[in-house]
């Protein structure tokens, strides 16, 4: 598990270095940005680190997501379906989050969903804007909806400050968008909160548009079917 570990942090570092100077014009914010092929490889290395991380828990991956899924009351994806399943849910998310913000990006048969720090949250600060309920509210509705996935919530920092601080504060990041989730009717048992802190750059920190890009969390839906 080291190991994967390991590649995993090389992987996001290299994929930090060669993005930082892609930019493009951002359909949903309207600023210049990382490409969106730059940053999907970024959010590839993030999507990595979830997976990783599931990994290396006490008990298979697989079976814990199964009974996170059985807690919440709902049945896996019968598995030739879990294409079709993910592109609605992707079509639907894309739909609610235009204009938001928001970066809805797939890496297969995950889609991960992008909130930027500006956007979500004050310097410093743990608890969300309140002017972000509103855009947490649609990501809700399609929650709800798309009930046969886990939702891996992940905060990451930019690396300005002390390491402690910024694991700290991902957490409770990661924390506070779960719990607004969760009080718009999403079910406990299928949320997997974690911080990484400032591991997992997307962009350049050295730049001060790319710390802004790396201080985000991000939800990560992983779909359960039924040969998982």
């Amino acid at each position: 598990m080291k190991n994967i570990n390991k590649i995993i942090v090389a992987i996001a570092v290299s994929v930090a270095l060669l993005i930082s100077g892609c930019t493009t014009y951002d359909a949903y914010t309207g600023e210049e940005k990382v490409s969106n092929t730059a940053k999907g490889a970024g959010i590839g290395a993030g999507v990595g680190a979830v997976v990783a991380y599931f990994a290396n828990k006490d008990e298979s991956s697989k079976e814990r997501q199964k009974r996170m899924l059985a807690a919440a009351g709902v049945g896996a994806i019968a598995g030739g379906g879990v294409g079709y399943y993910m592109d609605s849910q992707e079509a639907k998310l894309r739909k609610q989050l235009r204009e938001t913000g928001v970066s809805v990006v797939r890496e297969g048969d995950n889609i991960s969903l992008v909130m930027p720090g500006n956007i979500t949250f004050d310097t410093g600060v743990g608890s969300l804007k309140s002017s972000f309920y509103d855009v947490l509210n649609s990501v809700a509705i399609v929650l709800e909806e798309f009930d046969k996935t886990v939702i891996a919530v992940s905060g990451h920092t930019d690396s300005t400050g002390a390491r402690d601080y910024n694991q700290q504060l991902s957490e409770e990041r990661a924390r506070s968008v779960a719990n607004y989730l969760k009080s718009r009717n999403i079910v406990d048992a299928r949320f997997e909160i974690v911080g990484f802190g400032e591991d997992y750059p997307i962009a350049d920190n050295s730049t001060a548009e790319g710390r802004a890009q790396n201080r985000r969390v991000e939800l990560t839906l992983i779909p359960i079917t039924e040969e998982s």
